[in-house]
């Protein structure tokens, strides 16, 4: 990915992401999935960065768990 991929990676269009799966020997799903995993995992950074978003979600995440 390039620097402005990284910062947006909504940037990357289905053909770019084709081209991206046949070079790494995987199926686009695969990379779709990847894409997601990035994005969310780059949403978690970002809270864990503020700690009241933090606080906020390791209150929820404690009320779910006592949910199941």
């Amino acid at each position: 990915m390039t620097p402005d991929e990284r910062k947006n990676p909504a940037l990357i269009n289905g053909s770019r992401r084709l081209r991206i799966a046949k070079g790494s020997g995987n199926n686009i799903e695969a990379v779709n999935k990847l894409m997601k995993q990035f994005d969310e995992t780059r949403k978690m950074m970002k809270m864990m960065g503020d700690k009241n978003k933090m606080q906020n979600m390791m209150k929820q995440m404690q009320a779910q768990g006592g949910r199941r």
